[in-house]
């Protein structure tokens, strides 16, 4: 009897454990998510080219992109805004790329 209520004892304490760990999850969600979509634009930069991604900042905070940095044209410009805009998950893209005098 007494191996019974220990059983069940441990699998409330499991059950609560991922509950809680679920909402902790959740809150972090946000971060995590963002991380994700700098990682994933990121490489679609890189992979690109037309673009130079090192010139390039990413900041990404509740799903909303920022693109900071010094481009050589327009075009180049253009590509990063779409490649950002294109990733999904993205909600919004805020452009504040220069693009470098000749």
């Amino acid at each position: 009897m007494a191996l019974r209520t220990l059983a069940r004892a441990s699998q409330s304490s499991s059950s609560n454990a991922k509950t809680g760990s679920g909402a902790a999850a959740t809150r972090l969600g946000g971060t995590v998510s963002d991380s994700a979509l700098t990682a994933k634009i990121k490489s679609k930069m890189a992979l690109d080219d037309h673009v130079e991604a090192r010139d390039i900042n990413i900041d990404t905070s509740a799903t909303i992109v920022t693109l900071t940095g010094i481009v050589k044209s327009n075009d180049e410009r253009d590509r990063a805004v779409r490649l950002a805009r294109d990733t999904e998950g993205v909600t919004k893209v805020v452009d504040r790329l220069q693009v470098r005098k000749s």
